[in-house]
């Protein structure tokens, strides 16, 4: 049996099967989860053609964090699930002014759409769920994916900003929702080469050394164990830790130089 028996988990953020949420998703069936993923907009066909490889069961909704509509009918599309054990939000994208080159290029108009969808959404995504969120049997787990905001990255710039404003928020959403036994916490992942991580260019200066200097190596082409960390999290096996962010990045994040 595995640790995400008979749990109802939803996950946003699979465009592709390089996508850290597919191996979240694919893990998490093999686990023993119902899944059901999001996607929206020109890439919702990519998400379904993702579906059809972990199975016929799992199913696709349309979900546009931007869009309140989508949010205000969020639990009931989820329908005939009563109650939600967990969510994954894997969402984040910032206009191409506000990555690369520096922190000066960017107008407030671009700033605020990356503050929206990567930040903003992670209060959208868990308020919209939570009526189903206050109905799981065992408590019920929000994770979100991080990357370490305690460090200026290379022309990461305010998707860096960004990722910084998500690790307060998860802290204020975990003092909130602390009193419907929801846990919320993050995991702030080392480098992995998916569709996000290649349109930051400068990632390349140091995606491509990261395993020589992390403690336990990395592989940037291997999502798993970051799956792995994202399933253990959204099943009972922390159910005394929230607002915490949990490094997975081969030890990376420990070292000064």
């Amino acid at each position: 049996m595995g640790i995400l028996q008979g749990k109802r988990i939803f996950i946003t953020g699979v465009l592709n099967t390089s996508s850290i949420a597919y191996a979240a998703a694919e893990t998490a069936i093999a686990e023993g989860a119902q899944v059901v993923l999001s996607g929206f907009g020109r890439g919702l066909s990519i998400t379904q053609r993702a579906a059809k490889k972990l199975g016929d069961t799992v199913r696709v909704v349309e979900l546009d964090v931007t869009n309140q509509d989508h949010l205000d009918s969020l639990s009931e599309t989820l329908s005939p699930w009563t109650h939600l054990d967990g969510v994954l939000h894997s969402i984040g994208y910032a206009p191409a002014n506000c990555i690369g080159g520096d922190i000066f290029q960017a107008s407030f108009d671009d700033v605020s759409i990356a503050l929206q969808v990567s930040t903003f959404s992670l209060k959208s995504l868990t308020q919209s769920l939570l009526p189903l969120l206050k109905d799981a049997p065992k408590g019920a787990s929000v994770v979100g994916l991080d990357f370490d905001a305690q460090v200026a990255w290379p022309g990461y710039n305010w998707m860096g900003v960004a990722k910084a404003g998500l690790e307060s928020l998860t802290r204020y959403l975990a003092r909130d929702c602390g009193r419907f036994g929801i846990r919320v916490n993050l995991i702030s992942a080392g480098p992995i080469l998916t569709i996000a991580a290649k349109s930051v260019e400068s990632f390349s200066t140091f995606q491509n050394d990261w395993g020589m200097k992390a403690p336990l190596g990395w592989d940037p082409k291997d999502a798993r164990g970051v799956a792995k960390s994202i399933v253990a999290l959204l099943s009972e096996f922390f159910p005394q830790t929230t607002g915490e962010i949990i490094h997975v990045d081969g030890g990376y994040h420990a070292l000064g130089a």
